[in-house]
């Protein structure tokens, strides 16, 4: 029947390979209905392995990007007042068939992503994670009673959804990023429209298919698509429009800045997750396989394209070498290059060539001031555009691009340090402020590490941090407010001041 589908749909092209996906879905979601652009017009979503076409998805326009809003908020007048018991049970409901749907899911996100299986089932986990998480949070967003200064009146506040969210979403996360999100803003009560990237929207349409499977309402969750061409003018309506009451996004932090700028002008409360440059800082007591092993975790998932990828790996002089010897050994044996669906497969494309050639030039300048690459630093052609061997660099400086910019791809990069105070202002000299990785023995250092580390999150003695319980975020540029948590369900309501007066009347 899957088959039969895409062969009656007019133009529509999907390589053999991908015919059996049963959750690869070509129309946008609004309102609870597959619909197309109002243009007709579709654009491709390519596999970044081999640049095969998978599907043809509409290519929506800002008018398209109002309907989807007029959606949501006629929608929220409902969803608003559904109570906690009731959302809880429909995002339970939705991870339950997430849950059992959890390979063919995973088939989607390597097939549009490139990244291997074994991830794209890790993401899957973690992205089902907020789900399970955002329905036992549903029923603990709680308001307060404050003691009153006055014998006959009462303070009371409450928590309100906010209202319609915009949520855009990056490629690198194409559905645990969706999850995170729009869990968290249903269980407040809120609705949406979800942007998610050109590269990889099938991973929302595939969310979109099982959330109608479980039942949540028309005009809750929408799922609109666009190509790079209409992505400003649908962005500027998910920023503007009256009725948008949030804007949700991670990216980049150039886009972030854009988009803050542009809810500037309604006054619109954002939800920011940006750009980082993640510090890993080896000191002497450390256990320093442990460390390595955890390096590798902390630079190589999603093949270095993640936010809170190691970026500047500062190690102390006294295990400098044999942490560089030992990391040197480990690319050399665990890094293997492919395509995402080939056994034994670790590390899978760049997402486009666009990311290769930045990745590119940022070690091509590190080797031009005196950089040395010890494994790794060119393209690997013989297996396609986008596949960049990842790559150890020494003798790095803080001057070189390599260190003060996100380098999102599969490079480390090494810097010698002496003292605490040293790596320290190393560490901080960005204007980045996300994830932060410190191992040591010593129990004051980690705690000190902690304390004056300017990042939104320190992890101590481990390269993987990210889970749906504690607060995700950073500081300074790398973005606003908390994602997971409690604290992401809050960032959805709003405080409301009632004050209960005349009690002795």
């Amino acid at each position: 029947m899957v088959l039969l589908r895409f062969r009656i749909i007019k133009n529509m092209i999907v390589a053999p390979q991908y015919r059996q996906m049963h959750l690869l879905k070509n129309s946008a979601y609004v309102n609870g209905e597959w619909v197309k652009a109002s243009s007709n017009v579709v654009f491709a979503v390519k596999n970044p392995a081999d640049d095969s076409v998978i599907a043809e998805v509409p290519d929506m326009d800002a008018a398209d990007a109002k309907n989807a809003v007029d959606t949501a908020a006629a929608a929220f007048e409902t969803w608003r007042w559904t109570t906690a018991k009731e959302r809880s049970r429909v995002l339970r409901k939705w991870f339950d068939l997430c849950e059992e749907n959890s390979e063919e899911l995973a088939k989607v996100i390597t097939a549009e992503s490139g990244k291997p299986l074994a991830e794209s089932r890790g993401e899957i986990s973690y992205g089902n994670s907020f789900l399970e998480w955002f329905a036992d949070t549903a029923r603990h967003i709680n308001g307060e009673i404050i003691p009153s200064p006055w014998p006959t009146k009462q303070i009371l506040l409450t928590r309100q959804p906010l209202g319609v969210v915009s949520v855009i979403t990056p490629w690198n996360f194409p559905y645990a990023m969706i999850t995170r999100k729009v869990g968290a803003l249903m269980a407040a009560g809120c609705t949406c429209v979800v942007k998610p990237s050109e590269d990889t929207p099938l991973a929302a349409l595939a969310a979109a298919e099982l959330a109608e499977q479980a039942g949540v309402p028309k005009g809750i969750f929408n799922v609109i698509t666009t190509s790079r061409k209409n992505a400003a003018s649908v962005g500027k309506v998910l920023c503007e429009d009256h009725a948008v009451r949030c804007i949700s996004f991670t990216g980049s932090t150039g886009v972030g800045r854009i988009l803050y700028g542009l809810a500037a002008n309604g006054i619109k409360k954002v939800a920011l997750e940006l750009g980082g440059n993640a510090p890993f800082i080896v000191f002497p007591s450390a256990d320093i396989e442990y460390a390595l092993d955890q390096a590798m975790l902390a630079k190589f998932r999603n093949n270095g394209q993640a936010c809170v990828g190691a970026n500047r790996f500062f190690i102390h002089e006294d295990v400098y070498d044999k942490f560089v010897k030992g990391m040197k050994n480990r690319i050399s044996q665990k890094c293997v290059l492919g395509h995402g669906t080939q056994e034994g497969v670790t590390c899978g494309p760049l997402i486009n060539l666009k990311q290769v050639k930045i990745v590119s030039k940022l070690v091509e300048d590190a080797i031009s001031q005196g950089a040395k690459v010890l494994v790794g630093g060119k393209v690997r052609k013989e297996l396609g555009a986008n596949f960049y061997e990842s790559t150890l660099l020494v003798n790095v400086k803080p001057s070189m691009s390599v260190f003060s910019e996100e380098v999102f791809g599969p490079v480390v990069s090494c810097v010698k340090f002496n003292t605490e105070e040293e790596v320290l202002k190393m560490a901080n000299s960005t204007r980045s402020g996300l994830a932060s990785y410190v191992f040591t023995k010593d129990l004051g250092q980690a705690f000190r590490m902690s304390s004056k580390l300017e990042f939104g999150m320190v992890a101590i003695n481990d390269g993987i941090l990210s889970a749906a319980e504690p607060a995700f975020g950073g500081i300074k540029e790398s973005g606003i407010g908390r994602e997971g948590s409690k604290h992401g369900a809050e960032e959805y309501t709003e405080l409301k001041y009632t004050l209960m007066s005349g009690l002795d009347k």
